[in-house]
């Protein structure tokens, strides 16, 4: 397997990210029976949002790393460029896969009809001020907020 069909891998690996939205539903999640509760936002602050971590970036990058450095030198400069290769690769590997799996969110504290105060966080896709009021959308024990 080439070096560019490794590259085209890795860009569809880090790809394949999703953190919860206020807009947008997967296809396990549309039809499903959801209970709606309104509150009124009493804070909002910005957060960032870190998908849970994997190792594909960095196994994807070592292995390109190695097959890439593999073609420098012979006999033993190519050993030695593999292992490099694979070294550099893994650590790109990794940081693309941190920065692909970072979104701009949102922490919403939220007074609800009942006066407890509850907190969620979400992906920023909509804007939220204190004092509105909005629904809080939940299902198998996940919850969003939307206007």
């Amino acid at each position: 397997m080439g070096l560019m069909t490794f590259l085209w891998l890795l860009s569809g690996l880090t790809a394949c990210t999703t953190a919860p939205s206020s807009n947008t539903y997967s296809t396990v999640q549309a039809g499903t029976l959801q209970e709606v509760q309104y509150a009124t936002v009493v804070s909002v602050r910005p957060v960032v949002i870190q998908q849970n971590a994997s190792e594909t970036g960095q196994t994807a990058g070592g292995v390109i790393g190695a097959v890439a450095g593999s073609e420098v030198g012979k006999g033993k400069g190519q050993i030695v460029g593999g292992v490099a290769g694979a070294v550099a690769g893994g650590t790109i590997g990794s940081l693309i896969d941190r920065a692909a799996s970072q979104q701009q969110g949102v922490e919403i504290t939220l007074k609800l009809k009942d006066e407890r105060t509850v907190a969620i966080a979400q992906v920023a896709d909509e804007e939220f001020r204190a004092g509105d009021t909005v629904r809080i959308i939940t299902a198998n024990g996940k919850s969003r907020v939307a206007h």
